[in-house]
């Protein structure tokens, strides 16, 4: 019977982790944010998703770390920090990403 439970248990919890994608190695490293516009610029977010706070815009060219990348909902999203203020950390789309 406990084992059972634990089973039970065991598959309930599991069933409630979401799917998370892990990144890969070759796409960790400097990227540079390309594609944005003139006119605009890519939201770094404060979690992997449209419905997290804006943090800061990067225009193109912007120098990025990328720690990691997971996909959420139909967009992979990138754990990123500023090249040069590494203290600056959030979430950007990885569409926008150019590796260095």
């Amino acid at each position: 019977m406990r084992k059972a439970i634990l089973f039970a248990l065991s598959a309930a919890a599991a069933s409630a982790v979401p799917a998370v994608e892990p990144a890969l190695a070759a796409s960790l490293g400097r990227y540079e944010v390309v594609g944005v516009g003139e006119d605009d610029m890519l939201k770094m977010r404060a979690g992997p998703g449209t419905g997290f706070r804006v943090i800061v815009g990067l225009p193109d060219g912007t120098v990025l770390q990328v720690h990691s990348c997971q996909r959420t909902g139909g967009t992979r999203w990138c754990s990123v920090s500023l090249d040069e203020a590494r203290s600056l950390k959030g979430y950007v789309s990885e569409q926008y990403l150019q590796k260095m």
